[in-house]
């Protein structure tokens, strides 16, 4: 009798150990400052901002959580220097183990515009599937699948505009999990788009990962590489580096001062126009980030 196959990763988390590598903790686009506190009765409250280095613009939001666990609830209410009013509820395994409910609004009253994503996610074993209506876009059903068995990922996903009659988008990936590593096949949009993924985790203190892809209908030819490390100096601090083959080369360093504080610095560096002036120059870019979590 075979054992019970474990929960495979959703459509998003395909190749995900790869992306965070290769895209986190890089805050070189600008400064930015979150602070996350929460009370005894289960609610959160979240406020970040960030000033844009190319902009000069500064954006934030403030985020309030609350969640009952005991019954699977999460309510979420998000407001934005954008004058963007979001809000999310989650109902999970209250009407069904493995399922869950998901509504996504958003309105911006200046000009009216308004947005509904219905989403249903169903997850056992060997299987994760999700399900979404956008309301009043098309309005566009779409739909995905991950199954998983020994390691092994098949996912798919498919976008119907229901107005129109008609596939609006489709895509296809096939990974393999193992314990040290992960690599992960993608065709996306409509299978014009395609990419390889690989994460290593070398050592407990050493990680390791690229990311390749083709895009069939772009007027360049050739394909695009990044390939990144992250390392554990210690149980404190981390640094990451990751250079693409347009010859930009990112540096990343992140150090928790204390218990709920953390600062990470970023910078990238464009090794074809070093001789730019200083770094805050047009072709490299600097940026600082600190976390509060208390």
């Amino acid at each position: 009798m075979s054992l019970p196959q474990p929960v495979p990763p959703s459509w998003k988390d395909l190749g995900k150990s790869s992306n965070d590598l290769l895209s986190k903790d890089y805050p070189f686009s600008g400064t930015s400052l979150e602070v996350k506190t929460k009370t005894p009765s289960n609610v959160a409250f979240k406020v970040a901002g960030l000033r844009d280095s190319k902009s000069q613009g500064i954006t934030g939001d403030i985020e309030a959580k609350y969640a009952d666990y005991k019954n699977g609830l999460v309510f979420t209410e998000t407001w934005t220097t954008s004058n963007v009013l979001k809000s999310q509820i989650e109902l999970e395994n209250y009407l069904a183990k493995g399922l869950k409910l998901d509504i996504n609004t958003s309105l911006i009253p200046d000009k009216g515009s308004k947005s509904a994503l219905l989403n249903v996610t169903y997850k056992q074993s060997g299987i994760h599937t999700r399900g979404a209506l956008d309301v009043f876009k098309g309005p566009t059903f779409t739909a995905d699948t991950v199954f998983g068995r020994d390691g092994f990922l098949f996912g798919a996903e498919t976008a119907y505009n229901v107005t129109e009659g008609k596939i609006a988008r489709y895509a296809a990936a096939i990974g393999y999990n193992a314990p040290e590593y992960a690599v992960t096949l993608h065709g996306l949009n409509n299978l014009n788009i395609f990419s390889a993924s690989y994460y290593h985790r070398v050592s407990p203190d050493v990680e390791a990962g690229a990311k390749a892809v083709y895009d069939s209908k772009s007027t360049t030819s050739g394909v695009a590489l990044e390939v990144g490390a992250k390392a554990y100096l210690d149980s404190a601090a981390f640094v990451k580096a990751k250079i693409n083959n347009s010859g930009v080369l990112a540096l990343g360093y992140t150090q928790t001062l204390r218990p709920g504080v953390k600062a990470s610095f970023g910078l990238a560096l464009d090794t074809q126009r070093l001789n730019d002036v200083a770094p805050s120059g047009p072709a490299h870019k600097v940026g600082a980030s600190i976390t509060f979590d208390a």
